[in-house]
């Protein structure tokens, strides 16, 4: 039975460099039956790309322009099914002890066939959180949304609140609204230093609380609502939640 190529996409700044591994893999096709099905000029084109299709196996840059390498990898932490990484670098002591810390596999540019074709035949698990708390301890900075097939990076230092609608989580900034398919529990548990939750479907950025105030509800019971600096909305407090906003009120 034929082996089924490997599916790769190749995630580089530089032309030159995506060109090169181009030319590697197809030197090493008659070992490792592959096939180039992309490439991105940085994270967030390669998160528009898997939309494309599936891939097995991504060979990813450090160093990018809007999203690197490691912070793609952190937003592929976030979705089920994400294809294995090996990342490639120029030789930079830090990131290759960081690599050999973690027991991240990686490539040295530039980048020999030989080298190539044994990362590939022993392609690596996914990264779990441990180990990229230890290689990016400051965590994401970004959440992504996808609009139209373009995918939007979204700071977090910029948003306000998080409510889950149906499937979807809305990410609320002062100047709009943004879709992120990930669950409002995992995006509790990761950023819990940074937001939190006052309604079972709302997480609210600490920072941003200016205070509380009581308004009727529809059937004439008093309830608790959130107010934030820079914008208008009052969310509504749980009554579970009250006394957790109520204390992180008193603090301030």
């Amino acid at each position: 039975m034929k082996a089924l190529p490997l599916r790769i996409l190749i995630v580089d700044d530089e032309a030159p460099a995506r060109r090169r591994l181009r030319d590697l893999l197809a030197d090493i096709a008659a070992d490792l039956p592959n096939l180039v099905v992309g490439e991105a000029a940085d994270g967030v084109e390669a998160l528009e790309q898997l939309g494309n299709g599936p891939v097995d196996a991504m060979l990813v840059d450090i160093r990018m322009p809007r999203l690197d390498g490691i912070g793609l990898v952190q937003q592929l932490a976030a979705r089920d099914g994400a294809p294995a990484v090996i990342f490639t670098t120029a030789f930079e002591q830090y990131a290759v002890r960081a690599f050999e810390l973690c027991a991240i596999d990686y490539l040295l540019k530039p980048v020999r066939a030989q080298r190539l074709l044994l990362a590939l035949k022993k392609l690596p698990a996914a990264l779990d959180a441990a180990t990229l708390r230890r290689l990016a301890p400051e965590g994401r900075r970004h959440l992504t949304s996808t609009e139209r097939g373009r995918v939007l990076l979204v700071p977090l230092s910029e948003i306000l609140y998080l409510r889950a609608e149906l499937k979807y989580v809305t990410a609320r900034t002062s100047e709009r609204e943004y879709l992120v398919e990930e669950s409002l529990t995992h995006l509790e548990q990761e950023f819990s230093d940074r937001f939190v939750r006052v309604h079972r479907s709302c997480l609210v950025a600490r920072a941003v609380i200016a205070g509380c105030e009581r308004e009727p509800d529809a059937d004439g019971e008093a309830r608790w609502r959130v107010l934030l600096h820079g914008i208008a909305d009052k969310l509504p407090v749980s009554r579970r939640q009250w006394p957790q906003i109520k204390a992180l009120l008193k603090e301030e």
